[in-house]
């Protein structure tokens, strides 16, 4: 370690400290003594590295460090040669893997946790983009990797990545500043050395980048700062005022409370460094003591034992070799002490220490801190098991995990410049470059957008919702307006979008539909008018003539409801003959009675009187149905009659799309790709029209004279277009949905700002007013002019006439069932039947039962059954004589 680092100064008490208290335990080696031997590497990592081959050289059974992770990489390389755990407490670089590093064991927290915080900090503010400054060594390039894995889980991203050297002066943290000072982004994350990390806000301060706007987030190195050197200077706690931390979260244990009290005591003689505070690095350091101490009594209780063999294959094959890598062994029961270790299960000054299956500690945790005026203050915490959160992470892990969002938040911050505020977290760059700002140069539809001619001004619709939202804008957006398109063609919006995606352009404004394939190009506002495809075609006003009466009804409905008036009426009829005299008579004037009877239902202005239950029951469905009939055609007939209707031969997409007519669409509109990938229409039958005097001609010369059959286009253009041409309308539903809204490139965070404005000015009114000022329609739109209703079809009343049908069937079923039961109970023994004639004869007898008068079945059956009972009298009567 380096004796005279932030991190050094503070492991090195520590570690001598726990030596002492492994020594003065009998308990922990049964009175084995545990030899350290600690070396000054002076922060130069070949030192380090030179070092760890002289414990190697040593027969050394472990070993404690290296502090860098740097040098980690390179030592750990040896530890698997020779079997000997490398235990670090300081090393937290995330690639330094059991996988490849075997024998290394990491002591502490991973960073790839403290990556996890910050990106968990970074979404709760909803903050999208940061900037990166880190010390460009495997620590840092490592660490920075892993927090743009980790934000991009967050839908979040490194912008800008400013690597610093190892050891960087005044004048490259200077250099690199003024760059990141150039970018838009204010979200600053600091990953760089303890010692002289506190060198970089002191430059920015002087740079005027510790104001309002920046949030600087630092990585837990000025934590150990802040522990290790309390009291700070003035002038350095002003350099880092409103800055955000982490610290390694370790819970106020009694073991802990008892290493801070005599903490004061332990750095009492240490000359040279001024006061050393207790940092997490410190307590981490403790610990690794301990845990090796224990992991040793366990691997002696296990029988184990320490040998050390040669290693053959580091000997010179040549003589002449300097480096005498023949002296270095490999410990025989490395393997076993490497498994005691990872099996140790012990609370020590940080807490519970025990490892996990992928050797990282359990209960990963991390305060966040706020630093602020003399001090600084704790607004919450981050835990492996609940994100953020206000509450000890020691509660949380003893109940189960709950991530709902009333949990997941941070106490208020002080941001740099002494603003309460939340940054925003981007700003325009501060290099005197305008927004350039495409916007299409329409020749038609002018009132939309436009360019004044003879100068760099636009007017119209989308050009002062523009304006109204940038007002709005709590900042302002410097930004110039570039015509796009020759000046005699509408230019095509897709072409303008995909200029912002090569970068001519920064932003387009105007009348740019939001559609599929766009989204995927750029970013889009909030869509500040809703708009979608819909047909224009030709259309007559239908006049009242002398068959206006039958308009409300089609075809099939008249020969339906004709067809059922006599059904109704035959069934009727049916039910009724045998016990109504109304419903008797001659042939020809039953057929009366039946046609009668059944049209009269229509004006319930029927005169015959039912009588059965079966024809009461058949009757009074019908008359329901009629009901429902008669108000239906009133209305309709109504409707007809006092409401100007507009009819065309074109009933919407469906009917264009069935037919092999013309179809026209608005020069350089998504219409023609939409009608022809979309809806299977040939290109073919697609003519471009440039201007709304174009639609007017071709809808009237129509298909027959080289003009089109219909028109397809936005229906904001259509609305304008038929506010004063009232021979024309929109004709079947509008068939898709989308909006117009500003273009921004992918991830652009104005596309957010510029999308609450226009919500804002939707919600106050504005919007409306500015609609109003540009694209009020007048004329036709105040007429009331509708297209021709629809006429009423069979199937909206098939339901009732299939009531009504078996209403109708069931009586007939019933009387039927009734009629053939007494035509069996008076003829069964009159007719038998013997043959096709006594069929014939049988089927004449029943027709004649069925005609007859229910009154005179009964009084034949009664005379027959006193007949009966009179030849039975007689009969017996003769045998009671003989």
């Amino acid at each position: 370690m380096a004796f005279n680092s932030t991190i050094g100064k503070v492991a090195k008490i520590a570690i001598e400290a726990a030596i002492k208290d492994v020594n003065s335990n009998p308990s922990v080696l049964g009175g084995t003594k545990l030899k350290v031997k600690i070396l000054d590497t002076k922060r130069s990592g070949f030192v380090g590295i030179m070092d760890a081959l002289e414990f190697m050289d040593s027969e050394a059974v472990a070993i404690i460090g290296p502090q860098s992770s740097v040098t980690a990489h390179v030592v750990s390389h040896v530890a698997n040669q020779l079997q000997v755990p490398l235990l670090s407490y300081s090393a937290t670089d995330p690639t330094l893997s059991p996988l490849q590093f075997p024998f290394f064991v990491r002591t502490s927290q991973n960073d790839l946790y403290q990556m996890a915080a910050i990106a968990e900090i970074v979404n709760y503010y909803e903050w999208r983009e940061v900037i990166a400054i880190y010390t460009d060594d495997d620590h840092g390039r490592n660490g920075i990797a892993i927090l743009g894995d980790k934000l991009t889980k967050k839908r979040c991203k490194i912008s800008y990545k400013a690597p610093l050297s190892p050891a960087a002066t005044r004048e490259e943290i200077t250099d690199l500043l003024v760059k990141v000072a150039l970018t838009e982004f204010r979200i600053l994350v600091v990953h760089i050395s303890a010692d002289w990390g506190i060198l970089v806000f002191n430059v920015a301060r002087y740079l005027g980048m510790m104001g309002p706007g920046y949030v600087w987030i630092a990585t837990q190195w000025l934590s150990t700062v802040l522990d290790t050197n309390s009291p700070l200077s003035a002038e350095t706690m002003d350099d880092i005022q409103g800055v955000l931390t982490l610290r390694m979260y370790t819970p106020d244990t009694e073991f802990k409370r008892k290493l801070v009290s005599r903490w004061s005591n332990l750095t009492s003689n240490t000359t040279g460094y001024g006061p050393i505070g207790l940092s997490a690095y410190g307590l981490y350091a403790y610990d690794t003591v301990w845990l090796l101490a224990n992991a040793i009594n366990a691997f002696f209780n296990h029988g184990g034992s320490i040998f050390f063999s040669n290693i053959s294959t580091l000997t010179p094959k040549h003589g002449g070799g300097k480096l005498h890598l023949d002296y270095l062994s490999t410990f025989t029961a490395g393997n076993l002490l490497l498994q005691s270790i990872l099996q140790v299960n012990m609370t020590g000054v940080t807490g519970a220490f025990k490892f996990t299956p992928d050797r990282n500690l359990i209960n990963p945790a991390y305060e966040v801190i706020n630093i602020i005026g003399t001090g600084y203050r704790r607004i919450g915490y981050w835990s492996n098991c609940s994100g953020i959160s206000v509450v000890s992470p020691d509660t949380l892990h003893s109940k189960p995990p709950n991530p709902s969002h009333s949990n997941q938040r941070l106490y208020s911050v002080i941001w740099p410049g002494q603003t309460i505020e939340k940054p925003r977290g981007w700003v325009f760059p501060n290099n005197g470059r305008y927004l350039k700002i495409g916007v299409p140069n329409r020749v038609s539809y002018r009132q939309i957008i436009s360019l004044v001619q003879g100068t760099e001004l636009f007017t119209g619709y989308c050009f002062d919702v523009f304006t109204a939202a940038l007002n709005l804008l709590p900042y302002v957006v410097p930004y110039k307006l570039v015509p796009f398109g020759d000046g005699h063609n509408n230019p095509s919006h897709t072409e303008l979008l995909r200029l912002i995606t090569a970068g001519e352009f920064d932003a387009a404004v105007g009348d740019i539909a939001i559609i599929t394939n766009r989204t995927r190009m750029v970013d889009f506002t909030q869509p500040y008018v809703e708009s979608g495809l819909v047909v224009v075609a030709p259309v007559r006003r239908l006049n009242s003539d002398a068959l206006a009466f039958l308009r409300p009804f089609t075809p099939m409905m008249w020969g339906v409801t004709a067809v059922s008036f006599l059904a109704v009426g035959a069934a009727v009829w049916i039910l009724e003959h045998r016990l109504n005299n109304d419903f008797r008579g001659p042939p020809n004037r039953q057929v009366v009675t039946i046609l009668w009877f059944s049209f009269s239902t229509w004006f319930f202005s029927h005169r015959e009187s039912v009588i059965s239950i079966l024809g009461r029951l058949a009757l009074i469905v019908w008359l329901f149905v009629v009901f429902i009939i008669n108000s239906s055609y009133t209305a309709s007939l109504t409707s007809i009659l006092t409401v100007q209707h507009l009819s065309s031969p074109i009933k919407g997409i469906q009917s264009l799309m069935s037919s092999n007519e013309p179809i026209g669409y608005q020069q350089a509109s998504f219409a023609r790709n939409y009608l022809i990938e979309e809806l299977g229409i040939h290109e073919s039958r697609l003519i471009p029209l440039k201007s709304p005097e174009e639609f007017n001609q071709a809808l009237k010369d129509g298909p027959k004279r080289g003009g089109v059959a219909a028109v397809v286009d936005e229906r904001a253009y259509v609305e304008l277009f038929l506010s004063t041409r009232c021979e024309f309308s929109i004709v079947g539903q509008e068939f898709t949905k989308n909006g117009w809204g500003f273009a921004f490139p992918r991830d652009s965070p104005l596309a957010v700002d510029l999308s609450t404005a226009i919500l804002k000015l939707s919600e106050n009114g504005d919007l409306q007013r500015i609609h109003d000022k540009w694209l009020m329609r007048i004329a036709c739109s105040s007429q009331g002019a509708e297209l021709e209703v629809d006429r009423l079809p069979f199937k909206s009343f098939r339901a009732l006439f299939v009531m009504c049908g078996l209403a109708c069937l069931l009586a007939l079923a019933i009387y039927f069932t009734k009629i053939a039961c007494q035509f069996s109970r008076h003829y069964s023994g009159e007719v038998k039947p013997s043959g096709r004639g006594s069929r014939s004869a049988q089927l004449m007898t029943f027709l004649s039962f069925v005609d007859e008068k229910e009154e005179e079945v009964q009084h034949r059956s009664k005379r027959r059954h006193l007949e009966g009972a009179s030849n039975r009298t007689e009969e017996h009567g003769s045998s009671f004589r003989e």
